[in-house]
Parts: C-alpha cells; structure tokens; sequence
C-alpha cells in the first residue's frame, strides 16, 4: 500500500513533543568571562567556584570559544552540580538523557532535573516535564508532566509555554481547551518559539476553537519557516501538493520540501520520494525516489519505511537497476540532505565512543582502589592485580578516544561543506 503521509495529520504528530536535545543551560558566564578570558575562568573554576566551574563546562559543552567535547564539560559540569548550582545540575541530566560522554541513565537524568527544578530552575522544570511526558526514567504521567511544565512557564520559558499549550490542545494531564491551547502558542509565539508559530498555522488551517482560516494558517507557517522550522516548510509543502488552502503547485512544494529537508525533516524527504515516484512537477526518477524514501526511513519515519519497502518491492517486479544504486543521485538539495544523515550519524557515533571511553576509565578507577588503605599480603596481591586490569581498561579507553578525535576530523570536513554548500533550492 502506497502512503501518502503529512506531519501534521493528528494533533500529536504535529511537532516533535521535545527538541532533539532537553533544553539545556545558556546561563551568562561569570563576570571574568565577558572579555573571553578564558585563562582566568579556568583559574576560577579550578578554584571551585561553582559557577565558573558550570561556564567552562557549558563552553565545551556548546563548544564556545573551545573544541566542543563533551568529556571536558562532563568533568568541569560534575563537581558543579555536586555544589548544588542548579544550572550544573540541569546539564547534567541533559548529558544523561541523551548520552553525551556517559552512558544513557534516565533515571540520572530525571534525579539531577528533580534537583535543580525543585531549586525553581525553569529548564529542569521543563526536562522534568519532559520525561513524565515520555516515560522516560520516571513513571508516564501526563498530569505531573503538565505541572511541571506549568511551573516553568510561569518563568516564561518558551518551550515550556508551548507544551502546555499542546496540552490543552490534545487534552494530555487536563480537559482539551483549544482556547487555552491558542492563548499558550501565542505566549509562546511572542517569546520567538517557532514550534508555536507553527501550531498557531496548523489550528487556524483546521478550524479549531476558530473559523478555518487558510491565510492566516499560512501566515503563521511562513513566519515559522522564516525561523527556521522545517516542520512549518514541510507544512507548506504538503499544502502546494495537494491543494490546502491554495492551488497545487508541484514547483513551490518541492521547494519547500528541500528545505526541510535539508534540515533533516524525515517527512519532507518521504513526500520527494512520493513527488520522484509519482512524477509531480518532475519526471519520474526511480533512483531519487528510493534514495529520498531511504533517507526518511533510515531515521525511523513510519511512512518512509512503508513506502521505501513498498517500491523496493516494485523494482524487485521491474528488475529495474535503480535499486541495485543510488549513485546517479547526485543534485544539491539530495547532497545536502545526505550530509546532514552524516553528520547526526557520525555525531551519534562520537557521543558513544566517548561514553565507552569514561566508562573504561571508570572501571580502571574501580580497580586501582581495590583495597588501597589495608595491610598485608593478601592486599598486596588483590593492587597489584587490580594494577594489571586497569592498565587494559586504559587502553580501551584511549583506543575509543582516538576512533572518537578521528571521526571528529570527518565530522568537521563534512560540516565545512554543509556551511558552503550551494542553495537547498530545486535541482
């Protein structure tokens, strides 16, 4: 069965519930860190102030002035949040939830939320939020989540004051309000969140808790677009296909569908696949459309999957050759969209090695004080053996840092090209 998808078909698959990352700390560094005086951070850090400790791990966290690495913001962050400054706490649940230079531990994650959100700290309050909305690390519980993401829009955070608004508009944790919805996304529109923006189009385009209104829908999709929002591109795309609002236009769809899915929007590249296949605007590609339907599948896109099984099914009948290669593919706006697949996937790979490279080192930490501060023979043999099992554990640690500094080479070649490559318009 062929399937012709739209992101924004239900409520909830209108916009990812949470960014790609848990919102994550951008406190302003310490006085001494205005001017970039990155020696002297370091010496106040190094000092155990607590704060400078957060803004030299938030540096290499976001890579400010400094490498990106994650490993430096995970030793600078630790003993930070280990003070109690709340800001260091929410980076570290972040690096727990997604991994970044440790093992993935959600419930980690949600402990060091729960810490700096009961501190009042509206980020952690989000990402707490965020987690009962998911599941993740704590009981599923859309009523907490929404409390929780009440209290840090109270603080008008943005991306909080969205999800609440998206509460009301699926009814998770409280009754469905799509008045209470608007009034949210506006809130959160106003404070430049682009997801809201987008909602705001997609209630209008409906009609909910509103006449149907297709100009203003399209009003609030281009002002998201214009931030940057894929979703809202994918958005005006899908209605140049098919007519929503306006008249077809295969042209302006796939214009819209290139950029975002040169943002890696999973959907945008599924309906290239379906345009390529199906010759709208274009003439029918068997090669593109595969290679576009493999993108969107490879990041898990439901739709993408269906369609990509489906027409490898059809090739396989055809004995075409587009399916032996998609070499031939080759214009701009797919060179692009592949890159940015390379660059979360090399990204991914470089967060486990160094993940597997703290845990080794851990390891190695664990044996070297195996019995250390006790006497005797028994306890000499038990340092000496524990001795010899770190050293291997050394070892593996360095052998993943260097696969990781490696692969941070090819990431930033690739992310050179992407900053100078052509326009996502239309081959």
């Amino acid at each position: 069965m062929r399937v012709l998808t739209r992101a924004t078909l239900a409520a909830f698959f209108v916009f990812a519930v949470v960014s790609t990352t848990r919102a994550q700390a951008r406190e302003p560094a310490p006085a001494a860190s205005q001017g970039n005086d990155l020696s002297l951070l370091r010496e106040q850090a190094a000092a155990g102030d607590a704060q400078a400790q957060f803004a030299l791990g938030n540096r290499y966290f976001l890579g400010v002035g400094v490498a990106q690495d994650y490993t430096q913001a995970l030793i600078w962050t630790r003993p930070s949040a280990d003070k109690g400054f709340s800001p260091a706490q929410n980076q570290l649940g972040v690096m727990y939830e997604h991994g970044f230079a440790v093992v993935r531990d959600y419930k980690r994650a949600a402990n060091y939320y729960r810490l700096a959100a009961k501190q009042g700290y509206a980020l952690a309050e989000s990402n707490l939020a965020g987690l009962f909305e998911s599941g993740n690390g704590v009981k599923h519980d859309y009523r907490q989540a929404f409390d929780w993401y009440l209290k840090a829009a109270d603080q008008n955070l943005a991306v909080a004051e969205k999800q609440v608004g998206y509460f009301y508009q699926c009814g998770y944790g409280v009754k469905r309000d799509y008045v209470q919805a608007q009034a949210w996304y506006l809130r959160a529109a106003g404070h430049g969140n682009s997801d809201a923006e987008n909602q705001l189009g997609y209630m209008a385009e409906q009609g909910w808790g509103q006449p149907q209104n297709y100009a203003e829908a399209f009003s609030w999709y281009y002002k998201a677009a214009e931030h940057g929002n894929d979703t809202a591109q994918e958005n005006i795309g899908y209605n140049f296909q098919n007519g929503v609002g306006v008249n077809k236009d295969y042209a302006r769809a796939m214009s819209w569908f290139y950029k975002a899915a040169g943002q890696g929007n999973s959907d945008a590249e599924n309906q290239l696949g379906w345009m390529y296949q199906y010759g709208q605007g274009v003439k029918p590609d068997d090669a593109k459309a595969l290679a576009w339907y493999r993108l969107s599948a490879d990041q898990g896109n439901r739709h993408g999957i269906i369609n990509l099984d489906s027409f490898t099914d059809e090739l396989k009948e055809r004995g075409s050759g587009a399916l032996e290669s998609t070499s031939t593919v080759t214009d701009a706006a797919f060179a692009k969209a592949q890159r940015w697949a390379n660059i979360r996937d090399l990204r991914s790979r470089i967060n486990t090695l160094e993940a597997d490279a703290n845990q080794q080192d851990s390891l190695a930490d664990q044996l070297e004080h195996t019995g250390k501060g006790n006497g005797g023979g028994v306890t000499k043999v038990i340092n000496a053996l524990g001795s010899v099992g770190a050293v291997k554990f050394r070892i593996e640690a360095q052998k993943y840092r260097a696969e990781a500094a490696h692969l941070r080479e090819e990431l930033a070649g690739i992310e050179n090209q992407n900053q100078f490559s052509a326009d996502d318009s239309a081959p």
